[in-house]
């Protein structure tokens, strides 16, 4: 056995002290222990010589450097000459996923069964391997999950199997979620994706993607899915939380900041999903129900595929994911039209693409377009799919593979042009030549830490958006003797721990958060109610009243109410609520939580109401009777901090919705952009009427006026980009942020166009006073149509812009006009 073989398995046994584990993890860590040296027995017996030489590696250990070894060569040279080495079996490994430790793979550190596995020839990735998530609800305690050195040398050892133990010695692709922060046990931890939409900060969008990158790689993960290029159509929708929000050209511009910093010089591979069609599911409808989007095709183009043009022409991330719907009785996931047709060719994408889980079985068991798995297999792959994903083993997907390479059903030029995909993406990003972590110290340094951390809270205090502040009653005074903190989310933080982020970083909640900033001494607890009733889900269709229990919840916080000099209602949804598979019928706050916030308001104390959730909410009676409202959406680990800074006048807020709050559901389909009147209540004589909150709306401590709205050209015969500019001034007596609102109108066109088009932001900081100019470029490109016969022109005429600090509060406006 060699010396470098010798210290890493005498690093193993002296990291921490071992004695000090529960006996079962000993038993555990010693098994696993055992067959690495087994394996490093065999390696070691195999090549006297190491595979490991100044700046490259013996890969399929000859003795010489081929093309594919040679860093210096192109990576086309490099995959060309690999192709040509590899057999049928390796290649077919390289269109499978193997799901990590304890969901499919079932050794957290690799044995000498795997020398008997399927993967013995390789793999195209691992999926989710020793993040902590074992499933919802569970994280493992294993210590190659919660200690980080013992990570990152778990990490390594998996993939020195392959660089190793493998003919070729093709390294796996370890892809991981992360659309808040790389899943792992501990990383840093960003609010949700509809929260970083609310903050409409790329710069800040970039940073989050850059740090996942840098800290995904740090922790042994090369492919990170996200972002999510999803665009919210409906608010029912329980993954609302995984979207920036319901304008497409929102979506697209995170998008390109997220993925541009995810994929900083190659660092990892970004998988933008789901794609395509995925987020119009018919009336939100979540679990197996994710099928028949009704959508029409120039919705399809103009909102739903929107993003997903333009991250990949600018930002070409490197993955993309295959969504589980059809769109018009065609499966996506089995369609060459989508794959091919339109990803590849039309769109430019370069990558390798995975199914969505069960997408590909999908197609055989539930849209019943494949008569058996088989036939499903083939008809994946032939029409694009690059790479099988899904819980399951490999085996069956590989050999069925295998067997319609045999039957001369699936050409091997096939074969080799998505194996190809994979591999091109395994070089760029560089796993041929630096298959491992090099230092756990470094990463120790990096991941969580206090300069990350601080990005973290900044995007937590950036997303919170002021819905309310009749009678300036935010923010609150210090000096208060004593705040009652109440409802069911004042220490309910669950939305900071969940799946597709990182799992057990640290968090403060909303009452920690308070009493962090007041002291302990000085604020007062009373939860009021539960977040949901006893009978919930059902209550929302046949509501029941308190029992004496859920009266006595109320009863204790309305005492706290009235020994308080105000009440902070912490109120609104959370895991149990909404999420994955989450969808709901409602919009109402669940449970008894209105009746908690009646009773408070009727003590007649100062109330302020902060909302959890990262649905809308139909608060009608909250808007029309208290005060003070935050919506906070779902602000991370950090949320609790941020919002006390919010409250207590430590930040000003200036976040902005990226939803549209309705009045009720019966309102629904309901969200931005919309076409002329097709949202309007004029002439209604029956309903209710109105929003309670449009799409860009939020409120300042201060007051912003818009001026000078400036366009140039103003009549445009060349291809040049349209030039606006506007001046935004801070007239109040605090420095605060507004996000400035560039839209645009096509005043007479072939077919109907929307009312409003989102076609430039920023956020911008002003102190008390402060006057800047903003410039914004529109090109021409963002004012084409699809016309009657579907061809995308750009038609002559006038066209409006408009500048303001929401979609319904237009503050200045002008116009161009196309030659």
């Amino acid at each position: 056995m060699n010396l470098r073989v010798r210290t890493r398995i005498c690093d193993v046994l002296i990291i921490n002290n071992i004695m000090q584990l529960h006996i079962n993890k000993i038993k555990t860590f010693l098994t696993s222990l055992l067959a690495l040296l087994m394996l490093a027995g065999v390696a070691h017996a195999q090549s006297a010589k190491s595979i490991y030489k100044k700046g490259w590696i013996d890969l399929n250990k000859n003795g010489k450097k081929d093309v594919y070894e040679d860093p210096s060569r192109s990576i086309n040279e490099r995959v060309a000459d690999l192709i040509s080495q590899m057999t049928l079996e390796e290649k077919t490994c390289q269109m499978a996923t193997l799901y990590g430790w304890k969901r499919i793979l079932k050794d957290s550190l690799p044995t000498p069964a795997w020398k008997n596995e399927i993967w013995k020839d390789g793999i195209a990735n691992i999926d989710e391997h020793l993040n902590g998530f074992i499933g919802w609800g569970k994280t493992s305690n294993s210590i190659l999950v919660t200690n980080l050195e013992k990570h990152v040398w778990a990490m390594n050892e998996t993939q020195r199997f392959f660089i190793e133990q493998t003919r070729l010695g093709i390294p796996a692709d370890f892809t991981n979620e992360g659309i808040r922060g790389v899943e792992a046990y501990e990383a840093t931890a960003f609010p949700t994706q509809l929260n970083m939409g609310m903050t409409w900060d790329k710069d800040l969008v970039y940073q989050e993607g850059l740090i996942t990158g840098k800290e995904a790689r740090a922790l042994g993960y090369t492919n990170v899915y996200a972002p999510i290029l999803d665009v919210a159509r409906d608010q029912r929708w329980g993954r609302l939380e995984e979207s920036y929000g319901e304008d497409p050209y929102l979506v697209a511009r995170l998008g390109v900041a997220m993925a541009t910093g995810m994929q900083d010089h190659n660092q990892i591979a970004s998988t933008v999903k789901h794609f395509a069609v995925y987020s119009a599911n018919k009336g939100a409808r979540e679990g197996l129900a994710r099928t028949d989007p009704q959508v029409a095709p120039r919705e399809v183009e103009n909102v739903l595929l929107y993003p997903f043009k333009h991250v990949f022409k600018e930002a070409a991330p490197l993955g993309v994911m295959s969504s589980y719907n059809d769109y018009d009785g065609v499966p996506i996931s089995g369609s060459d039209y989508w794959l091919i047709k339109r990803l590849r060719q039309e769109m430019g994408f370069a990558g390798y693409v995975v199914s969505d889980s069960d997408a590909l079985e999908y197609l055989y068991n539930k849209h019943h377009v494949a008569a058996s798995l088989k036939e499903a297999v083939y008809q994946a792959f032939m029409a694009g799919m690059n790479v099988r994903t899904t819980f399951r083993a490999p085996d069956s997907i590989i050999v069925y593979l295998r067997q319609l390479v045999r039957e001369n059903r699936i050409p091997m030029d096939t074969i080799n042009s998505r194996v190809k995909d994979v591999l091109r993406v395994k070089f760029k990003v560089g796993m041929f030549d630096h298959p491992y972590v090099e230092s756990a110290a470094a990463s120790r340094k990096l991941v969580n830490s206090a300069a990350n951390q601080a990005v973290a809270l900044r995007a937590s205090l950036e997303s919170i958006v002021l819905l309310k502040n009749k009678g300036d009653i935010l923010p609150l005074a210090k000096t208060l003797n004593r705040v009652a903190v109440i409802g069911p989310n004042a220490t309910n933080d669950s939305y900071a721990h969940t799946h597709y982020g990182p799992l057990m970083s640290p968090s403060v909640n909303v009452l920690q958060g308070i009493q962090n900033k007041l002291g302990a001494a000085k604020v007062s607890y009373a939860k009021g109610a539960d977040l949901v009733d006893k009978t919930w889900p059902e209550s929302e269709i046949l509501p029941q009243p308190m029992d004496a229990q859920e009266q006595a919840m109320v009863d204790s916080a309305v005492q706290a109410a009235r020994a308080a000099d105000v009440a902070v209602v912490v109120l609104g949804g959370n895991t149990r609520t909404a999420g994955e598979n989450k969808s709901r019928i409602s919009l109402d706050l669940p449970g008894h939580q209105l009746d908690l916030i009646k009773a408070v308001k009727a003590t007649g104390k100062p109330v302020v109401v902060v909302l959890i959730g990262s649905q809308p909410m139909t608060i009608n009676w909250i808007d029309k009777y208290v005060d003070g409202i935050i919506y906070a959406g779902y602000p991370g680990v950090k949320g609790g901090t941020a919002i006390a800074d919010v409250l207590f006048g430590d930040y000003n807020p200036g976040g902005k919705l990226t939803l549209t709050f309705p009045k009720s559901v019966g309102q629904l389909p309901l969200n931005f952009p919309t076409k002329p009147n097709a949202q309007t209540d004029e002439g209604e004589e029956a309903k209710a009427k109105g929003l309670l909150y449009p799409f860009g709306f939020g409120l300042s401590y201060t007051s912003f006026v818009y001026s000078d709205l400036s366009v140039a050209p103003v009549a445009q015969g060349s291809k040049d980009d349209i030039r606006v500019s506007v001046d935004i001034t801070n007239t109040g007596k605090v420095a605060g942020d507004e996000v400035v609102q560039i839209y645009i109108r096509d005043v007479l066109s072939s077919v109907t166009t929307y009312e409003k088009l989102l076609k430039g932001f920023e956020r911008v900081h002003l102190a008390a006073g402060e006057k800047r100019t903003l410039h914004f470029s529109i090109p021409q490109e963002e004012l084409k149509l699809y016309n009657r016969s579907m061809a995308f022109v750009l038609e002559p005429g006038e066209f409006k812009v408009m500048a303001g600090s929401s979609s319904a509060d237009i503050r200045q406006t002008a116009s161009f006009f196309i030659k």
